[in-house]
């Protein structure tokens, strides 16, 4: 069988010019096989069915080999540090993780208040878990640590179950901040425990797929929302305001109309304070972002802006004299651990499944990009793990839950760090700084810390440039977009994740329940078989329709590719199966009728035919001459008659029995297809359930009854053994019904035009 033949190649290649008809004459080819349906198919090849293994098996296998292979995958740092080329990568880890600490000790005591928490807490979650990720993880670039919507999220949980109004004390009302920090510190460090045994438990179980569901478009618009609450939640630190807490369902719009009625109330030295750190903020990443190719490393401007107002604050005195609320005395040095709180975790349980999943689902986001641009792999499942127990034990220490940061894994990388020896200097570098120098910015003003959150949010607020970009390519995805940015910051964080997560699964079933159908048409001179309303030069075969559905056939959407298929054939197939049912139960009560006013005349009449459902009835008539001589005159006329009826009845049955069958849907008066054959594409099939078997014997049963004959072609082989475990092949479909291709269906359907109906033939005997 050739594809392409040599009156066609010239008609073809006569349409293009020269040089492109010469490269199209380079790319020819020539193919000869026989004709094969899916039988033959696996007789040829040989076919057996894949042997079936089971995973867990090799779980209970202990051997030395075994033990050393779990050994490293569990504690990748034994697999890696040994081979650690000092010469070539120190140097630039050394310099990354400078980088990084530099950036991780504004951050980190910014994101402890943007948690609730002191701002001490900030470089103790800065420290134990970088330090045990770079034990446990498989990313060389990302910097773990604290993170502005990790913080947020903490901070929705410690400003809910802890609010100021049950800390209020004295006649003024004012706050024990003492005894408040207390309690969100405890919760804080609870709720780490728990995220970090849930991250833990579902890395061991292999549940890492699970951030599959979280799609690219639903976690730029939550981390965009997120943003947005960030930077609501820093307004009262930016106007030095005193806000109630707020929590559940519209708790942020709550907060924007408090500061919007407090706005009078503002502390102008506070405002200042921000506003200037905001400037010199965004100029240094202007400068940054211009010379950062002559550049060794980054400009630190929010270490330089820490610094630099923690002097001035010292030296004018704004808390004294301006009224700028101020970090604090910061303690020196490391806390013991302390058990997590069980009486706390029926209340924290629900917030921890969900901060673990959005924590790990920015990690591996960032370190699969990292591992792509690197060209390493990143093992999601330990991935899981090490983030778990970079939670845990950072939990037993006082942190609160961390992931992994987009601007400092940046730094880390173009500082260049090669390897999470990065991540333990700047362990090192914030150790250093816990310890001696942390009680030196305890003037540091918390406007200044506010003004760097906002300002480092530049980057997550750059993502509402997504809404055109998903308009141009993708209406979908922004529809996913914006309904998690509406939902996060209507419902918060929590439910906002749950009712995206759904929306978006509920969308693909959407999507599935509304594919596009194709009649399919042959490309001219090919055996390529494309959709005709979409290729001009695309033919139908005559007498055979292909038809193809662009999605998997399943429970939720199978009837509606029983009705598409119906539709796109051009015949009313249950109308005409209705007719033909009516019409030959019509058929049958007539020679019914025939049968009993044969028997009112005769003696023991017995009349045979053929019904519809294929039993035979005998029909004998024996009329005596004696009985016709001792009937009447009208007598006789009436059996004449009936014998004229009779008589009539046994030609059309002649007549019918020269036919192939006497059902037919031309011996009954119907129309007939304006095709004889049908051919299904399953090529889109990744999978069959019950309703889908049912639903594809009811399509055969269907398009049989009106003399149509139906024939499946690419099918995955998966899906065959789906097919046969189902018992969807018996006597009637086998797999001689199934072909290799579109174009070994056709042309077996062009070879047999037309189906012999299973009906009998109807036979009337007198």
């Amino acid at each position: 069988m050739g594809l392409f033949e040599a009156s066609g190649q010239r008609d073809t290649q006569a349409l293009l010019p020269v040089t492109q008809a010469m490269e199209l004459r380079k790319r020819d080819y020539h193919v000869e096989r026989p004709l094969m349906n899916q039988e033959q198919l696996e007789e040829l090849g040989c076919w057996t069915s894949a042997t079936t293994t089971y995973q867990w098996r090799t779980w209970f296998q202990c051997s030395r080999a075994r033990a050393r292979a779990l050994l490293f995958h569990h504690l990748p740092v034994l697999a890696w540090l040994p081979r650690y080329p000092l010469r070539d990568w120190l140097l630039g880890d050394l310099l990354a993780g400078l980088s990084v600490a530099i950036m991780q000790l504004p951050q980190g005591l910014a994101y402890a208040l943007l948690a609730g928490l002191p701002p001490v807490f900030g470089l103790y979650s800065s420290f134990y878990p970088v330090f045990i990720y770079f034990l446990f993880g498989t990313s060389r670039h990302i910097s773990v640590g604290t993170f502005a919507v990790m913080s947020v999220m903490v901070g929705t949980v410690t400003e809910s179950l802890a609010p100021d109004e049950n800390f209020l004390q004295g006649v003024n009302s004012t706050v024990d901040e003492v005894a408040r920090d207390a309690v969100r510190v405890q919760l804080a460090s609870t709720l780490s425990v728990l995220v970090g045994l849930f991250q833990v438990g579902l890395g061991l179980v292999r549940f890492g797929f699970v951030v599959t569901y979280l799609s690219e478009p639903l976690v730029r618009s939550y981390t965009t929302a997120a943003s947005v609450q960030v930077f609501v939640s820093q307004l009262k630190y930016v106007f030095g305001l005193q806000l109630s807490s707020h929590s559940g369902p519209l708790s942020l719009i709550y907060t924007v109309l408090e500061v919007c009625l407090k706005l009078p109330q503002s502390v102008v030295g506070t405002v200042v304070t921000a506003l200037v750190a905001g400037v010199v903020l965004v100029l240094v990443k202007l400068l940054n972002d211009k010379l950062h190719r002559y550049l060794p490393m980054p400009i630190p401007g929010e270490l330089l802006t820490l610094i630099g107002a923690t002097g001035i604050s010292y030296g004018v005195g704004l808390k004294a004299r301006f009224g700028v609320d101020v970090v604090g005395d910061i303690p020196a040095g490391l806390l013991p651990p302390a058990a997590p709180s069980p009486q706390l975790f029926p209340s924290l349980v629900g917030y921890a499944f969900t901060i673990a999943v959005v924590g790990f689902a920015i990690a591996i986001s960032l370190g699969k990009i990292f591992a792509l641009r690197h060209g390493y792999r990143v093992d999601s499942n330990q991935e899981l793990v090490a983030l778990g127990l970079s939670n845990l034990i950072g939990g037993i220490f006082q942190c609160f839950p961390v992931s992994c940061s987009m601007s400092r894994s940046l730094v880390q990388e173009s500082a260049g760090g090669n390897t999470q020896v990065a991540g333990a200097v700047s362990s090192l570098f914030i150790l250093i700084i816990i310890v001696k120098l942390g009680e030196l910015f305890r003037d540091l003003p918390k406007a200044v810390l506010a003004a760097a959150i906002i300002v480092n949010l530049k980057g997550m607020m750059k993502q509402f440039s997504d809404i055109c970009s998903l308009w141009k390519s993708n209406r979908m995805d922004l529809l996913i977009w914006l309904v998690t940015f509406v939902a996060t910051i209507l419902l918060n964080l929590d439910i906002g994740l749950a009712i995206s997560v759904v929306f978006s699964l509920l969308l693909v079933v959407v999507r599935t329940q509304l594919p596009r159908y194709s009649i399919l048409g042959q490309v001219p001179d090919t055996d390529i078989y494309q959709d005709v309303a979409e290729y001009s030069e695309a033919r139908e075969v005559p007498g055979v329709k292909v038809f193809r559905s662009s999605a998997t056939m399943y429970f939720a959407n199978a009837e509606l590719y029983s009705d598409a298929l119906k539709q796109r054939c051009g015949v009313d197939v249950d109308h005409l199966i209705s007719q033909k049912k009516k019409r030959l139960r019509k058929q049958e009560q007539k020679l019914k009728r025939l049968q009993k006013s044969l028997q009112k005349e005769a003696g023991a009449p017995s009349i045979q035919t053929a019904t519809s459902e294929g039993t035979s009835v005998s029909i004998q008539v024996n009329i005596s001459i004696r009985d016709m001589e001792s009937n009447n005159v009208e007598d006789s006329k009436a059996k004449a008659s009936t014998g004229n009826e009779l008589e009539d009845a046994a030609a059309s049955g002649q007549e019918d029995a020269k036919a192939p069958n006497g059902s037919t849907l031309k011996a009954l008066g119907l129309p007939q297809p304006h095709f004889h054959s049908l051919v299904l594409d399953l090529g889109a099939l990744s999978f069959v359930d019950t309703v889908c078997i049912k639903n594809l014997k009811n399509i055969f049963s269907d398009f049989r009854e009106i003399e149509v004959e139906v024939y499946m072609a690419a099918c995955h082989t998966p899906v065959i053994a789906q097919l046969e475990a189902g018992h969807f092949f018996d006597a009637s479909i086998t797999k001689q019904h199934l072909f290799a291709s579109v174009h070994d269906a056709v042309l077996f359907a062009l070879q047999h035009p037309r189906p012999s109906p299973a009906s009998p033939v109807l036979m009337t005997k007198l």
